[in-house]
């Protein structure tokens, strides 16, 4: 039988602090709730009537039940206050004296069958445990912000902690309507450890020019459906937290240089931009706290006539190419109004295209998001077609063939001879250097990267790829393109991976290695991304879907280029590979799918 908590204490009561509070209350346990001033009670107990008061203008919390929840909180200073509780949980800042500080005292006030808890996200639970006498009674209960409303809890066990201690507070987080994971005590536990390397590349990114924060965020929105892109995440985070989590991480962690803070953090900090709660940090707020972005010096122009100046004009299309990218790219252009014209390798293929685009467009209609009118408008513009003779005069020609770079050279060295001056040759190319397809041609200005993302008539998101040779024309012209799509493009350097390819595999393998290592289950791994950090997909799933084999290139490539040994694919991830194990298209990856 799992112990019965009647009453809890919780010592800090900033955001975190107060977050915990309410969700103890809102299950019918009384809480102690201390700080180290009335000041700082106070505040707390502002914070908490502000959540509980919205949660009943929300229609989510009846005032009747508002009320007894606060009924159930004794505000206090100090910890003497906490001598007859059952379990403690400390949410202070981020700071292995402080902590320890607390746990000594806490050890000398609480009663001795007392489980002493902390809500550390980086911090060695076992380092903190052992100020106090009863090391075997003291574990990390990690809570996500907001702590109301996130459903996952990770519960950190020490070498020594109590396997009774570990059953009881597992059996607490199940009453309290949480999902827990139950791990070792490791630099960053499952989601920050997963977490955090992504954001520091994300933070690098940003920090070498390589795309716009606001095309960063909209990247991994968009290709991943992020609940949040990393650079706003940090702001809401607080770039002084992030930054005191990476060096902790770095230091615990085996001094992994992707977990070796960016140096613009550390400036950030420095000059007090800290993100949302000083009102400034990569984004500019309405004011300290603030949720609400306000423009600045660095928000881009984004008008119409902005994204047009320059640009050339567009009214015929080519596109090369008869798989699925490049027949959804068709659909795209030819719903848009543009002019197109499909070149395949013989009229079979295309005529197996163009069946494929009949297809989808015949269900848009049965879906009620295409007219008939519409379908067959937008058919009535495609030519089909076998030969690139055709696309003598067209605009804007986009290449969507294998991902074989002799393949590609040699098209584009075809399109360079037969296409006329001043046309935009794109290739729509995941991973390969867009520079060494442009440099197959006599006009290496006109070439461009077009990242269109799979199922390209849904998905939003284009990743522009500029090489140092692509004109500013060119460029101004794929943006201008990209908007009349209605698509949101991405403006980046010509680099493997992109933005969103570069930012997410790594954070793929780190989840492989994290397995590998028998830190945790990939089932719990799961639970910890999707639950913790709002992602629509965990790392175990994604992989099976995405193809091991294709994540595997992709990482093999980003090593290759980056040179980075955190970047490694690791050596799992090779394995199942080697043995078959493919995902999801072979019945078998991380997971057996012949069972479903």
């Amino acid at each position: 039988m799992a112990r019965e908590f009647t009453s809890v204490g919780v010592v800090g009561l900033g955001t975190m602090g107060a977050g915990i509070v309410e969700v103890f209350a809102r299950n019918g346990i009384d809480v102690v709730a201390v700080e180290i001033s009335a000041a700082a009670v106070e505040r707390g107990r502002a914070t908490l009537t502000g959540s509980t008061d919205r949660a009943v203008a929300k229609g989510k919390l009846a005032e009747a039940d508002r009320d007894a929840l606060l009924a159930r909180v004794d505000w206090q200073v100090g910890l003497d206050a906490l001598h007859s509780v059952d379990l403690v949980i400390e949410a202070v800042p981020e700071h292995l004296d402080l902590k320890q500080r607390i746990f000594a005292e806490l050890d000398r006030v609480c009663k001795p069958e007392a489980i002493l808890a902390t809500n550390t996200s980086s911090l060695s639970v076992t380092e903190i445990s052992v100020a106090t006498t009863r090391p075997n009674q003291v574990i990390g209960i990690h809570f996500f912000n907001p702590a109301p409303v996130m459903k996952l809890v990770e519960v950190v066990r020490t070498v020594v902690t109590s396997a009774d201690v570990v059953a009881d507070v597992e059996a607490l987080c199940e009453r309290l309507g949480k999902v827990d994971v139950t791990i070792s005590d490791r630099a960053g536990f499952i989601a920050n450890a997963l977490l955090f390397g992504y954001l520091n590349h994300a933070v690098s990114m940003f920090e070498s020019r390589y795309a716009t924060r606001e095309d960063i965020d909209a990247a991994m929105k968009l290709g991943c459906g992020l609940p949040m892109g990393p650079l706003a995440l940090m702001d809401l985070i607080g770039l002084d937290t992030a930054y005191e989590i990476l060096d902790t991480m770095y230091r615990r962690g085996g001094r992994d240089r992707r977990h070796a803070p960016v140096p613009l953090i550390k400036q950030m900090v420095t000059a007090g931009l800290l993100g949302r709660k000083s009102g400034r940090g990569f984004y500019t707020y309405e004011r300290p706290g603030s949720p609400v972005v306000v423009p600045d010096e660095h928000t881009p122009v984004t008008t119409g006539a902005a994204l047009a100046d320059g640009a050339r004009a567009i009214a015929k299309v080519g596109i090369v190419g008869s798989g699925t990218m490049a027949t959804g790219i068709i659909e795209v252009f030819a719903k848009a109004g543009y002019e197109v014209i499909s070149v395949t390798r013989g009229a079979e293929k295309s005529a197996k295209v163009c069946e494929a685009v009949k297809t989808s467009l015949n269900k848009g209609v049965v879906r009620g998001k295409l007219s008939e009118e519409d379908r067959d408008a937008a058919l009535g513009r495609v030519t089909w077609s076998a030969t690139l003779d055709h696309l003598a005069d067209v605009d804007l020609v986009v290449e969507a063939v294998v991902e074989e770079l002799s393949v590609k050279k040699a098209l584009f060295a075809s399109l360079d001879e037969i296409c006329k001056p001043g046309v935009v040759l794109a290739t729509t190319t995941s991973s390969l250097p867009v520079i060494d397809v442009a440099m197959a041609t006599q006009r290496p200005a006109d070439v461009i990267g077009l990242h269109f993302f799979n199922p390209a008539p849904i998905m939003p998101l284009v990743e522009i790829v500029q090489t140092i040779r692509t004109s500013a024309e060119t460029s101004a012209t794929a943006r201008a393109v990209c908007a009349a799509l209605g698509k949101t493009g991405v403006v980046c350097g010509d680099r493997s991976g992109f933005i969103v390819n570069a930012l997410l595999f790594p954070y793929l393998n780190d989840a492989v290695k994290m397995l590998e290592a028998s830190y945790s289950t990939a089932d719990d791994i799961d639970y910890a991304m999707k639950l913790g950090c709002g992602y629509p997909m965990g790392p175990f799933e994604l992989l099976d879907v995405v193809g091991l084999d294709v994540s595997l290139a992709i990482q093999r490539e980003l090593y290759l280029e980056l040179r980075e040994p955190g970047f490694a694919p690791a050596p799992l991830l090779e394995h199942l590979v080697t043995a078959g194990y493919l995902g999801r298209k072979s019945g078998r990856g991380f997971r057996d799918h012949t069972k479903r």
